[in-house]
């Protein structure tokens, strides 16, 4: 079932994904070479609380941290540990945030110093089909909308929207209803409704879309070993279009 939120409650999404936001801000200008993930864990964990909020992720389904690390081949859900992040590598970090009982949700994937021409566009292409995702979420349309103005982005780059995870609904929960895939034909699922509130998150392959998860059964990784990125933004449905509550 999806649930459909009041002003009030889309107001305390939008402070728990502001949370989200400045987190990342603030870890994507502390992350540097040579930093451990876990390292980048600990602070990021540190931010969340002092603006008030509550990790999301750690314990969320036994999963150990406040936040998902993804580096270079791993698409999503990359457990912080002892590896070393380093200059040329591209790190996903997707992050949630609990506020007065309400999640946020967000990812973005960066460069570590100077990376390759075709990784910069492999980063750009993702962040530009999650817009092109959002630019869908408009009252009236079909869910699958957005999913297919993000694969349709995607594949005109040339890359691999990966089909084995999607987005999701989110409020009081981190998951809610509908899943948002990031593929499919347009004009079928749901009608989007004012109070709707979407993570929206297209995760892309330079290569084939295949993954397979590793034995810790959380890490997500590239089936042929090739970059992926990430990017999310929680967002609202209003009468007047999509309203992006992760962005400063």
């Amino acid at each position: 079932m999806i649930i459909l939120k009041s002003k009030e409650e889309v107001a305390k999404i939008a402070k728990a994904s502001r949370i989200v936001a400045e987190s990342l801000e603030a870890v994507k200008t502390y992350l540097k070479p040579g930093m451990t993930t876990k390292e980048i864990d600990k602070f990021v964990e540190k931010q969340i609380r002092e603006r008030g909020g509550v990790p999301a992720f750690k314990g969320y389904r036994n999963y150990p941290a406040t936040i998902c690390i993804s580096v270079n081949e791993e698409v999503v859900h990359g457990i912080p540990s002892d590896r070393v992040i380093k200059e040329g590598d591209i790190v996903g970090l997707d992050l949630g945030a609990i506020y007065d009982g309400f999640y946020g949700d967000s990812a973005v994937t960066v460069a570590v110093g100077e990376i390759s021409p075709e990784a910069q566009r492999l980063i750009q292409v993702t962040q530009e089909s999650l817009y092109a995702g959002i630019e869908q979420a408009r009252e009236g349309s079909r869910l699958s909308d957005i999913s297919h103005a993000v694969q349709a982005h995607v594949e005109k780059a040339g890359f691999s929207v990966v089909t084995d995870f999607v987005g999701h609904g989110i409020g009081r929960a981190l998951h809610e209803e509908p899943q948002v895939p990031n593929f499919g034909p347009p004009g079928r699922g749901p009608r989007l409704r004012e109070g709707m509130v979407l993570a929206i998150e297209p995760m892309v392959n330079m290569g084939k879309p295949a993954v397979r998860v590793l034995d810790d059964h959380w890490t997500a990784v590239t089936v042929d070993g090739s970059l992926s990125a990430h990017f999310e933004h929680t967002i609202a449905i209003t009468k007047e279009g999509p309203v992006i509550l992760s962005q400063l």
